[in-house]
């Protein structure tokens, strides 16, 4: 099957970045640096994976960074006060979907913007994480460094979560009502309405599942590190997923969202981070490039919409 124009785009920029960093970086070819970027943007895709369906159903949740630095604050603290790991990980799924779900009923239940109501909830949530470290960073030892840091015939355990979740999150969107029922939502939820959808209770599910996700990818993040710190994911982490939706092809508005675009924008994202490193490229500009990567692919996405409409 041919590629759509847009993967087609992505995957040349892609090239000519990894061209162009190998050329001048000698390190980033070594087997510990290509590691290095699969194991960093595995918790990136898992963030952008389960915003790809939120936003293709017409919601947005910034707070997915800041939920996933509750959840990794959270589970330091009960790993290095002698929790198991088993138990550790169920509690910090929940309280992550629970976060998620809180989210989707002030956005289902009020008349406040998703945009508004998630990103007051990141603040709220960035100050509960400080609060669980008390300021100071937790260390969990070699717990979850299995997950973190071994491999499966040279693939990271972290690339394997992360490729697991978001074919999932692919089959779903392609195959199940539910992810009919996003597109439907997305496309025009008054008519999904009509047409039978059970909008509310879809798009509780959709937060609640969103909340998860940032929970997984928080895990996932605390099993790299070894430890949880202040300003651990956040706000970065959460602006780097969205910029890796949205120039993977998915609509801002809702209706439109691609897995496979979101993955190529992940890796698109990653690989450009690690090159300003190798390249000792001031680490300001990083946030500095994934903000204009992120308003271009917006403004694109406007003309995009723009275009498709009648």
């Amino acid at each position: 099957m041919a590629l759509r124009l847009p993967h087609a785009g992505l995957i040349a920029v892609l090239v000519v970045v990894i061209v162009f960093t190998a050329l001048r970086a000698d390190s980033f070819t070594t087997s510990q640096n290509l590691l290095n970027v699969l194991r960093q943007i595995s918790v990136n895709a898992v963030i952008a994976g389960g915003l790809t369906l939120l936003m293709t159903a017409g919601g947005m949740d910034f707070s997915m960074g800041s939920n996933a630095a509750v959840t990794t604050a959270v589970a330091a603290q009960m790993l290095s006060g002698g929790h198991s790991t088993a138990v550790t990980v169920v509690v910090a799924l929940l309280l992550a979907a629970v976060v998620g779900l809180v989210n989707g009923l002030v956005v289902t239940f009020t008349n406040v913007a998703p945009f508004v109501a998630t990103l007051a909830t990141a603040m709220l949530l960035d100050g509960v994480a400080l609060l669980v470290l008390n300021g100071m960073s937790v260390t969990i030892g070699d717990k979850m460094q299995a997950l973190g840091n071994s491999t499966v015939a040279g693939v990271p355990w972290l690339l394997v979560v992360a490729a697991l979740v978001l074919v999932l999150i692919g089959l779903v969107m392609r195959f199940t009502t539910f992810g009919r029922d996003a597109f439907a939502m997305g496309g025009n939820e008054h008519v999904a309405r009509l047409s039978g959808i059970n909008v509310p209770a879809r798009k509780l599910a959709l937060y609640a599942l969103a909340g998860a996700l940032a929970g997984l990818a928080g895990l996932m993040l605390l099993s790299r590190l070894g430890a949880s710190a202040p300003n651990t994911a956040g706000l970065q982490t959460q602006l780097t997923a969205v910029a890796a939706v949205v120039i993977g092809g998915t609509s801002l508005a809702g209706g439109r969202g691609t897995v496979a675009g979101t993955a190529l924008g992940v890796v698109l994202l990653g690989v450009v981070a690690n090159a300003l490193n190798l390249l000792q490229v001031n680490s300001n500009y990083q946030l500095v490039v994934t903000g204009a990567v992120l308003l271009v692919a917006a403004v694109i996405n406007g003309f995009q919409r723009k275009g498709s409409t009648p």
